[in-house]
């Protein structure tokens, strides 16, 4: 409408920042040079010149095929607008590239449209969605990496100082979550505007120390740049006495300096002497009084105005109003928006003095006008700005019956779009306004979702929406992070509540207090789950029922599991069916399953867990879909199915990023190296706890993935390093939640490291509080591992004189948790076979046949390394007691099957890493003059393959698999003969085929017959 208004450009001339420039350059050159994201903070006091920098930068890095999209962050009176520069920034994006942008955010559409409206309908959630603001964090960073995949990607936020809390989160999240992309992002700020407490200023201190970000600080101009500005803008070399007065008024401002350059430029040489507050509204009061009037309505909508909005506001017929626009974008003091459907001031600094102009009475009535206008037409605005405008403008015009329904309003679009910072504020604000909003409005709003989970009992409506506001502020409270706000707010809802009259909403604020005493290091949660739970009971059906039900039977799965945890999940899935809450029945049953498959119905539970979780997944429950992965995949590996669990933590892991949920995924990853490390794939487990320790965002993710790291460094020999893992683990659990899943390890890992170091007191101690405190069924993944460590401490320690006193009792301790302690699987009866061959041991007798049997054992489950050590051990037995020897040995002398037994079991130690279990592995055969560098005698007599089989690539297991497939041999009897799991020995059948590049075992015994990569009396001694 005002493409003809003849604009000139204040400052035509680029001045200076030479090294500002080189430095943005060098950063956009790096990335392209190594693919790895940068940022650059661009800090300066307001007019200093930030914006033309950016402007500058920005179009030469388009000229040069680079994407480059600016975001400014909007101040809408005093508060800033959810997420607004990013929003700006996608928009752009989409404008030039709808096609890629669509291609990139495909199956996401509903979660990054809380960004980007455009996008479509928002994502429906849960009422309390824990990961959803981190989900939207991760799926945007992911869609800015799929954007950058072609060509660099420059991403500039303005305006820092006025961003939002969820502005500013989501910016430091993009600096540590984007990963091996082209990505320069940039931020200015004022920093001139930091003050002490600016909440600016905790952000830029903690990512200072940051690698990736370089701090980049705009100094006013010289003297000379000075000179050289003044000449660009009025078009000739000026007077020196002239540039003297114009530096020191402005101090080389480079905004002040070009309005006293426009004001001499314009005959207003009196200017020069105004303060320079005055001499930001010279061009304001040289206008027509219409012009002056609609800047003065601008400057009170914001730092951008809608042009019908500002129509609707000034009043003024539409020729009147565009001739008034026309004189104050000629002056140069609002200017066309980016995307060209309203205005915004040339500078921030006109807008705030103009503001200041103001008179109070003057300001309430525009905010006034602007709340009536946009409250009739909402259509004048983006709609995902209109609520958070309309509280702001009904704020400031001191209306509270206006105010206080829009900023409930905007309390619950903030809310769906995960900015609960911004919600908690708003919500703040609306507990400001109650007692001055008339009683009637008060009972006409509903503050909460949370209100329909339970039915008014005996409450005033007035009362029981103020409960309703609190609950809301409770919530947005703690997912904000802010939890003793939230810790506050819920004490202060159950003092005034009445549990009889009002039991559900007293039963809903207990489970919200459960959560905080938890998550603020209080305690362990029960007494106030047990608390609603005795008010909930006998009460009608309700989501707050099924709630409190569903989390009673996962805390006691966690802590306390058994029968009445079974009963009570069983319940929570049967309340949360008839109430028709599908999210709260999935996970009561994934809870459901997980007990199921502790009691011993492990086919049954595993069963129920995939069925759940491919409703979930058909649902689109995510936080579903990822607690049961996450559960799924730690129950196989608790039953020894480790092959199955990396499986489905690999389906996991996809799946939880997709969704972008980043916890979850730390979760996922910390389960996955656990079965990694099972199956003997030590360095892929390290890679992967490393990974979930990387995504983690709690203290027991980071403690979970902590812990995977302690068992590999003792596993290794390394205990200085496991000792350091386990002091960290023990920070991040804490001692105010107890969970058997956690103390138990930990009783362990330090039980292990006290005996590396010789104490057997200590040993000893650790057992015993760890028995105290008890092993609840659904624990035996836990308890066999740590009564091995003990009998085979005690083992190792048995030649200490301060191991003698208490000897006996401590192995007997040791036998009688053995034989409470259920083995409902293969795995875990493996283990049992270790632990009676190891307390054999410990009291001085060899018992070779014990060991016989773990060694059997074991070779059914996928535990390369504790088949590794029973190996070893048996093979010492035999040393010790040949006599006594009679299963396994299959014509061999004891000799002969502990020097092959050795052989076999350091180069499983070696492969895996197992530095502890090599060394002593190399020390027994040392000392029973056992040559390992070779194979034994007996074996080393064959004579070698001729052709060799290394021209096809096969290791020497592979080697040994093949001579007994082209001898005929099952699958089990090659495990048999070689000491492996069946398991094992088809995988690397599977891999022998592969390499010959032939179909079946038959055609592989065929090849090895034609090319004689055996030789007869190899063929005939497999």
């Amino acid at each position: 409408m005002l493409s003809d208004v003849e604009t000139r450009s204040v400052s035509p001339v680029f001045v200076g920042r030479g090294s500002e420039l080189n430095t943005l350059r060098g950063a956009l050159a790096r990335i392209k040079e190594t693919g790895e994201p940068r940022a650059l903070l661009i800090g300066g006091e307001a007019g200093v010149g930030k914006t033309r920098l950016i402007e500058e930068f920005a179009s030469a890095a388009r000229a040069d095929g680079v994407l480059a999209a600016i975001g400014g962050c909007i101040e809408i009176g005093s508060e800033g607008l959810p997420f607004a520069p990013f929003s700006a920034v996608l928009r752009l994006l989409n404008a030039q590239l709808p096609g890629e942008l669509a291609a990139a955010v495909a199956g996401q559409e509903g979660e990054l449209a809380r960004i980007l409206p455009e996008l479509g309908e928002t994502a429906g959630d849960g009422r309390d969605d824990e990961q959803g603001r981190v989900r939207l964090f991760e799926l945007t960073a992911r869609l800015l990496e799929r954007l950058a995949a072609h060509r660099p990607l420059v991403v500039v936020i303005e305006d820092l100082h006025w961003a939002d809390r969820s502005t500013r989160e989501l910016f430091s999240y993009l600096l540590r979550a984007l990963n091996d992309a082209g990505i320069l992002l940039v931020a200015t700020y004022r920093s001139d505007d930091i003050h002490r407490r600016h909440p600016l200023r905790p952000f830029l201190a903690e990512i200072d120390r940051m690698r990736t970000i370089s701090r980049v600080e705009l100094a006013r101009f010289t003297r000379a740049e000075v000179r050289t500005q003044i000449a660009g803008i009025t078009g000739r070399d000026p007077d020196e006495a002239l540039v003297d007065r114009v530096f020191k008024r402005s101090e080389g401002n480079a905004f002040f300096v070009e309005e006293l350059a426009r004001s001499i430029e314009d005959g207003c040489l009196t200017g020069l002497s105004d303060p320079l507050r005055d001499l930001l509204l010279v061009r304001v009061e040289a206008l027509p009084e219409d012009a002056q009037r609609v800047v003065r309505v601008a400057a009170e909508g914001g730092s951008t105005v809608e042009h019908e909005l500002l129509a609707a506001v000034c009043g003024l017929p539409e020729d009147d109003l565009i001739e008034a626009l026309r004189a104050a974008v000629g002056s140069n003091t609002l200017v066309p928006d980016r995307d060209g459907t309203g205005y915004r001031f040339r500078h921030a600094l006109v807008r705030e003095a103009v503001v200041d102009d103001l008179l109070p009475g003057e300001r309430t009535r525009l905010n006034r006008r602007y709340g009536e206008a946009l409250e009739a037409d909402p259509s004048l605005v983006r709609a995902e700005t209109c609520a958070a405008r309309l509280a702001s403008y009904w704020y400031h015009a001191h209306d509270p019956a206006k105010a206080l329904p829009a900023v409930l309003a905007a309390s619950v679009q903030a809310r769906r779009r995960h900015a609960y910072t911004e919600q908690l504020r708003l919500l703040d604000r609306a507990l400001e306004l109650w007692d001055d909003a008339p009683k009637e409005v008060r009972r006409a709003v509903r503050p909460a979702d949370y209100a329909e989970a339970y039915p008014a009992c005996g409450c005033d409506d007035d009362a029981l929406h103020f409960m309703d506001l609190l609950a809301e502020i409770a919530v947005a409270a703690r997912l904000s992070g802010d939890t003793e706000r939230a810790f506050t707010i819920t004490k202060r809802a159950l003092r005034s509540l009445d549990a009889e009259k009002d039991p559900l909403r007293t039963a809903w604020f207990l489970l919200q207090r459960s959560r905080l005493v938890q998550g603020t290091g209080r305690g362990d949660g029960w007494t106030e789950l047990a608390r609603a739970q005795e008010l909930v009971r006998g009460l009608p059906p309700s989501s707050v029922h099924a709630a409190v039900l569903a989390q009673s039977a996962t805390w006691a799965m966690l802590h306390t599991p058994g029968s009445e945890s079974f009963a009570t999940a069983e319940r929570a899935v049967e309340l949360a069916r008839l109430v028709g809450d599908t999210e709260q029945e999935l996970n009561s049953l994934v809870t459901l399953a997980g007990l199921r498959i502790d009691s011993g119905d492990v086919e049954g539970g595993l069963e129920q867990l995939r069925a759940v979780l491919e409703r979930a997944v058909a649902r689109g429950c995510s936080s579903v879909v990822a607690r049961g992965h996450i559960n799924l995949s730690s129950a196989l590996e608790g039953v020894g199915r480790s092959t199955e669990a990396v499986e489905v933590a690999d389906r996991g892991l996809a799946l939880t990023e997709h969704y972008g949920l980043k916890e979850s995924t730390s979760w996922v990853s910390g389960n996955r190296a656990e079965s990694l490390q099972s199956l003997g794939r030590w360095e892929q487990a390290r890679e992967a706890a490393l990974d979930a320790r990387r995504r983690s965002l709690s203290a027991r993710s980071r403690a979970l993935a902590t812990n995977r790291l302690a068992d590999l460094a003792l596993k290794e020999g390394d205990v200085d390093r496991a000792e350091r893992n386990l002091t960290v683990a023990r920070e991040h659990y804490g001692n105010h939640d107890p969970q058997p899943q956690h103390y138990i390890p930990l009783a362990r890992y330090a039980l292990e490291i006290a005996a590396a170091r010789g104490r057997v007191a200590d040993v000893r101690d650790i057992l015993r509080q760890a028995m105290e405190t008890g092993f609840p069924p659904g624990t035996q993944r836990y308890v066999w591992p740590l009564l091995w460590a003990a009998a085979t401490a005690e083992s190792e320690l048995r030649g200490l004189p301060a191991a003698q006193p208490e000897r006996p009792a401590a192995l007997a301790r040791i036998r009688q948790a053995a034989k409470s302690t259920p083995a409902v699987s293969p795995v875990w009866a493996a283990y049992g076979r270790a632990v009676e061959a190891e307390l054999l041991r410990a009291e001085d007798r060899a018992a070779p046949d014990a060991w016989a049997a773990a060694v059997a054992a074991f070779k059914q489950v996928e535990r390369p390394y504790e088949l590794a050590v029973a190996c070893y051990r048996w093979a010492e037995a035999l040393l010790h007691d040949a006599a006594r020897a009679t299963a396994g040995l299959e014509g061999r002398t004891p000799r002969e099957a502990a020097a092959l037994l050795l052989v076999q079991a350091r180069e499983a130690a070696r492969e895996m890493g197992a530095g502890s279990l090599t060394d002593g592995i190399e020390g027994l055969a040392q000392r029973a003059r056992i040559p390992l560098a070779a194979r034994p005698e007996w074996e080393a007599a064959r004579p070698a393959a001729v052709p060799p089989v290394e021209t096809f690539g096969l290791t020497p297991r592979e080697r040994d698999v093949l001579r007994l497939v082209a001898a005929g041999r099952s699958n089990r009897q090659i495990a048999d003969e070689l000491f492996i799991s069946p398991k094992t020995a088809s995988v690397h059948v599977s891999n022998i085929l592969a390499k010959l590049g032939v179909s079946g075992r038959g055609e592989a015994g065929a090849m090895a017959h034609r090319l004689r990569l055996f030789a007869p009396a190899e063929q005939a001694a497999g």
